[in-house]
């Protein structure tokens, strides 16, 4: 675990002050289970400051873990929350074998009123009879098909960065991605509304982190939601063309698709998975690929070792059936995920009584999964702080030593539909970059991460960019 900052150590200091342990919730007299631990924390604020605000919540979380074991409790904006720290626990709750944990109630809470009913946000019956129809949109024929749009719009946007000092990677890296999500998943170019359509995903991605939870004007939940009714309008204004064509785009795809009874999304349907998808294909991608940037430029060995990889290919496009061969450039994006989680948080709600490793946890409890924390843990990878992705070859395979031990995209039926596309453009993306730039930073330079909303470097990442000689 990192070790803590004076205010990290500040914090847990005056947490473990005010400690009044106590458990969640009385226990039914018929059950050995035991109560879950867990304490206030801070008068008003509980854990908020530590959970939401700080840069690095990993050292509370990990004081939390040796103060109470792997399953407790705390408050959150004014909730009261149960963490499942570890791949034990996680497993748990992801895989939800007894069904008491729902999606829905979870994620409404946080998100529910910017992303209502996208995928993430549906559960049980409902949630798996969505999932058969847009699985259509993600079949490796799809997924190929994706490839073959993205590449010259891959090109073209790559092309395009100048070269030079403090060169901004994240926004570079967020505006292609937005680009080739509206491409690559409405058969189309945005054109004055661009800026618009970008700073409404910005702001609905932020505003469930809100601490003031109402439309006041002039506040993050009030201009979450008007980024909300910005991606309604729009995707409403083009739903008709898009129910008459025949395109690939995966707009026209959810349109079309029907599942084995017969049944299609209803308008509302598509808009709402079109908010989440184009959401998630922008934004947690985007986050993939700053943190692969930012180690890569740390690291150059690993840098030409990924370019010797791709000019091996001796080709700049790709086609589907070369992603395979680009190992290396895989296991730094799987160290990328594991060193920075794209979704820090996984939450869920109870919707039964049931149990998290032998403790007792009631009707109506919100549970918060921390793939961050479990990515982190010395007890199920080696140095877990470093940069080492060969820990996913496979000689090594550190991940498999618990089936969550890695858990970027979930589990169980939730797992993120999007994941191998995810995969595939990103992947699309390095292959490009790496054969035509070379970027860095200076030897003592070090990222800050936000991590209120999704995580981020608060800087942008400047890097030094270079074209590579003979590119």
């Amino acid at each position: 675990m990192p070790r803590a900052s004076l205010t990290d150590r500040i914090l847990i200091a005056t947490n473990r002050r005010l400690l009044v342990l106590r458990p969640l919730s009385r226990i039914p007299e018929d059950s050995d289970l035991e109560p879950v631990p867990g304490d206030d924390g801070l008068p008003w604020l509980g854990h908020t400051l530590a959970m939401v605000f700080l840069r690095d919540p990993m050292p509370f979380l990990r004081y939390r873990y040796e103060q109470f074991g792997p399953v407790s409790w705390g408050r959150i904006l004014g909730q009261y929350w149960v963490f499942p720290l570890g791949p034990k626990a996680s497993e748990v709750v992801l895989q939800n074998r007894d069904k008491a944990f729902a999606n829905g109630p979870g994620w409404g809470y946080w998100i529910g009123p910017f992303f209502h009913r996208g995928i993430m946000l549906l559960d049980f019956e409902e949630h798996l009879h969505h999932r058969r129809i847009l699985q259509h949109a993600f079949t490796n024929e799809r997924l190929s098909g994706y490839l073959e749009k993205m590449t010259p719009a891959i090109a073209r946007g790559v092309a395009g960065w100048r070269t030079g000092a403090r060169f901004p990677f994240l926004a570079s890296i967020k505006q292609l991605t937005l680009d080739l999500a509206t491409e690559v998943f409405m058969g189309a170019k945005l054109g004055r509304e661009t800026n618009e359509i970008n700073r409404a995903f910005i702001e609905t991605v932020r505003a469930g982190f809100a601490v003031l939870r109402y439309p006041i004007p002039g506040t993050r939940w009030a201009r979450g939601l008007h980024g909300r009714r910005v991606l309604e309008r729009f995707f409403r204004e083009l739903l008709p063309a898009k129910r008459a064509s025949d395109s690939s785009d995966l707009f026209a795809v959810l349109c079309r698709a029907t599942s084995e009874d017969g049944h299609r999304f209803t308008d509302d349907d598509v808009i709402n998975h079109m908010v989440f998808l184009l959401m998630a294909a922008h934004d947690t991608t985007t986050i993939t690929m700053t943190t692969m940037a930012y180690y890569l430029a740390k690291h150059p060995e690993w840098q030409e070792r990924l370019r010797d990889e791709s000019f091996a290919l001796g080709k700049d496009e790709l086609e589907f059936g070369d992603l395979e061969k680009l190992s290396g450039l895989d296991w730094v994006m799987r160290e990328a995920m594991r060193l920075v989680a794209p979704v820090p948080y996984l939450a869920r709600k109870t919707v039964k009584d049931t149990s998290i490793c032998g403790h007792f946890v009631p009707k109506d409890t919100f549970v918060a999964v921390l793939p961050q924390f479990a990515h982190h843990m010395p007890e199920y990878w080696s140095q877990p702080e470093r940069f080492d992705p060969e820990r996913f070859a496979p000689h090594r395979r550190e991940d498999k030593v618990h089936p969550y031990a890695w858990q970027p995209f979930g589990g169980g039926v939730h797992k993120c539909i999007g994941m191998h596309f995810a995969g595939v453009q990103i992947k699309a993306i390095f292959h490009r970059i790496l054969r035509r730039y070379r970027w860095s930073v200076a030897p003592n330079y070090k990222t800050k991460f936000d991590f209120a909303g999704l995580p981020v470097p608060k800087d942008g990442l400047p890097v030094r960019l270079e074209r590579v000689v003979d590119a």
